[in-house]
């Protein structure tokens, strides 16, 4: 997986130990450094002492001639080491006046009696064929990794020897190797420490970008809501974040009035066709109504026909109710609503619930007239129970109750049947929204305008097992 596709939360903890290792290497290369100069000074400090050490002592044996006296002195420091330093030479060579070998604690590289040159560089024998003295000695590197430095060995002014001290670079390893020891001890402890704590740190940042990234990932395919800003408030992210609620609200308002435009252009084709529908029904219903008029008022039949005569006139001044309801343009007056009108509209709504098997939670609790259309009140109380019997399970039930509530008349109707699919309740007064296999979809939208006319609200609820409309109509106050 790329790198950059990591979270942050896992990226801010690498980044911190990647850096921690690369400070800690560049530092342990600064120090390897500091290092190797303090040991080569040390070095060319217990060299200088240790060279003048043994020039003077080895005057008497090379005086003398003494090649074991001479031998043991050399041999010496190597089992003693350089205290100071902390390192012992590697070998210890002793050449004569004329330049050979005299005695050499590494008597296989270097034997008795073997010429000085093909031995040793130039350099360490000095450039005129004579080594330097040990004072501030300077040392020659070899091709095979070592450190050579050499000094003449005089009494009285007289050169009686060379003394050649070697060392190897190897000797140095154990140092480097301790001081890499400690430093890797160091790193650990460094990243023990940091490693933790910017893990926590990376988790405080990343959460609520992680949490803003999956919620506008949810946004891009459902607009239902819009990503919280990240906790920390002030920074550059709560600022992106803020700024792209603002986007979100703003392409929310746009779709929603989108969708009343959408709403709106229905509505009026809908108007404009139940417009054409009344006018074609209410001329001839007027014309009916007219004619029974004037039979009842001037004409002469039995007793049998008036009443025959009075019953259409009821019905048909029912069918023009009704149109008017449906159209929303009720504006005749007619009386309040009673507790008869309530009664009226549960016998019309649930004729048929006993063969159904249906039972019914009943409470109306009005006791005086209410200053509301009657009408009006009782188309809706009709369409909700109608819906709700409908709805209803073979079996099942449906309750409604009507009351009068602080200042409002309070409808409520619920049904024990299937709950309504969440992606159908912004749509359900709506006209024609009903699924296929339902009625044509009218109902609920001729309600709720009506609703609105009285300035009264609808609200649905819908769990399963449960689904309540419930009506709010706010009754007039008298001027």
């Amino acid at each position: 997986m790329p790198l950059s596709t990591l979270s942050l939360s896992v990226k801010i903890p690498l980044r911190v130990a990647l850096l921690v290792v690369v400070t800690t290497g560049a530092v342990t290369l600064t120090l390897l450094a500091r290092e190797y100069g303090e040991l080569r000074r040390n070095l060319a400090a217990g060299t200088a002492s240790l060279g003048q050490l043994l020039a003077t002592t080895l005057i008497q044996p090379l005086t003398h001639d003494d090649l074991w006296r001479a031998f043991e002195i050399v041999r010496a420091p190597l089992a003693r080491g350089v205290a100071d330093a902390g390192m012992a030479p590697a070998f210890i060579t002793v050449l004569g006046p004329d330049r050979r070998v005299y005695v050499s604690t590494d008597p296989v590289r270097h034997p008795y009696g073997a010429r000085a040159e093909p031995l040793f560089p130039a350099e360490v024998l000095g450039g005129n064929g004579r080594a330097q003295g040990f004072a501030g000695a300077e040392f020659v590197e070899t091709a095979d990794d070592q450190l050579l430095t050499a000094a003449p060995v005089i009494a009285d002014g007289v050169v009686l020897g060379t003394l050649v001290l070697g060392y190897s670079r190897a000797q140095f390893l154990p140092r480097y190797f301790d001081l890499l020891r400690r430093a890797g001890l160091g790193a650990l402890a460094v990243l023990a420490v940091l490693v933790p704590l910017s893990w926590l740190y990376a988790r405080r940042t990343a959460a609520p970008l992680v949490r803003f990234a999956d919620e506008m990932d949810d946004f891009s395919r459902d607009h239902a809501h819009a990503p919280h800003a990240p906790a920390a408030l002030g920074d550059e992210f709560a600022r992106l974040a803020q700024a792209y609620r603002r986007m979100v609200s703003a392409i929310g308002e746009k779709e929603r009035l989108e969708r009343e435009v959408v709403a709106a252009d229905r509505l009026a084709s809908i108007g404009r066709l139940a417009a054409g529908v009344a006018h074609e029904i209410n001329n001839p219903l007027g014309g009916m109504l007219n004619a029974l008029n004037t039979y009842k008022r001037h004409g002469k039949g039995d007793p049998i026909a008036l009443r025959t005569a009075s019953l259409l006139e009821r019905g048909l001044l029912q069918i023009k109710d009704t149109v008017s309801a449906l159209l929303v343009e009720a504006k005749a007056a007619n009386h309040p609503v009673t507790r008869e009108d309530i009664e009226d509209a549960k016998t019309l709504a649930l004729a048929d619930e006993r063969s159904r098997g249906i039972r019914l939670d009943w409470r109306n609790d009005l006791d005086r007239a209410i200053p509301l259309p009657s009408t009006l009140v009782r188309q809706i109380l009709l369409n909700l129970l109608l819906n709700a019997e409908h709805a209803a399970a073979q079996g099942g039930s449906v309750g409604c109750r009507v009351q009068r509530v602080n200042g409002s008349l309070r409808i409520r109707v619920h049904n024990d049947g299937d709950s309504i699919p969440d992606a159908r309740l912004p749509f359900l007064f709506e006209p024609f929204a009903a699924e296929e296999g339902e009625a044509r979809g009218l109902g609920l939208w001729v309600t709720y305008q009506i609703v609105q006319q009285l300035n009264g609200s609808i609200d649905v609820r819908s769990v399963p097992g449960n689904t309540e409309f419930d009506v709010c109509l706010p009754i007039p106050q008298p001027s």
